[in-house]
């Protein structure tokens, strides 16, 4: 598995490889392998996904749930791993619904929700236009997405007026009231502190 991997990183050799089925046998052992070869794994994967070409075969392969997977469960180099594979598969356009329903979207809001806890985090969410998706996150989201887009959208209003302005701008009061009523313990506790 370390000399795919090694291999892989050489640009002539990514094409080669995926051609050559290696793909399938990568996927099984993201599913199967010790942690140390689910890094690798999903390493090369990575790796084989800077190919255009390459990123529907190992989307259309079964790989997008096993590297969500990692992200919950895996080592830190596997989680960076499955993150930048699952970036560069998402720029595929029949791979974005396999990301969707894997269960990636409630993981994004999770990082969005702890990353506000910091004040670099808050920033960023609120230059680069987070609490829009927050907002629709806590109106069509599933439950634990509504939960922890409340609880990113608590941090960012309790540490800054003007992006409590943007979130009442952006009819944040709506779903946050469906979701005091009828979401997560967590989420109802949440709506409850604005």
């Amino acid at each position: 598995m370390l000399l795919l991997h090694f291999l892989s990183n050489i640009y002539n050799n990514k094409t080669a490889i995926a051609n050559a089925n290696a793909v399938e046998p990568l996927i099984h052992v993201l599913e199967t392998g010790s942690p140390v070869a689910k890094e690798n794994s999903a390493a090369t994967l990575f790796s084989l996904s800077v190919i255009e070409v390459n990123r529907a075969r190992i989307g259309r392969f079964g790989s997008i749930q096993p590297l969500v997977d990692l992200l919950g469960n895996g080592t830190p180099r596997g989680k960076k791993d499955a993150t930048s594979a699952l970036f560069n598969l998402s720029l595929f356009h029949e791979n974005k619904a396999r990301i969707v329903q894997a269960g990636m979207v409630d993981k994004a809001v999770v990082l969005l929700a702890n990353l506000a806890t910091i004040p670099e985090g808050r920033t960023a969410n609120a230059q680069e236009g987070g609490i829009p998706r927050l907002v629709e996150v806590v109106e069509l989201g599933s439950a634990r997405g509504k939960e922890h887009a409340a609880a990113a959208l608590l941090y960012l209003c309790t540490c800054s007026s003007k992006s409590c302005s943007v979130v009442l701008q952006e009819g944040a009061v709506p779903p946050l009231v469906a979701s005091s009523r009828s979401g997560t313990p967590r989420a109802k506790e949440n709506v409850y502190c604005f």
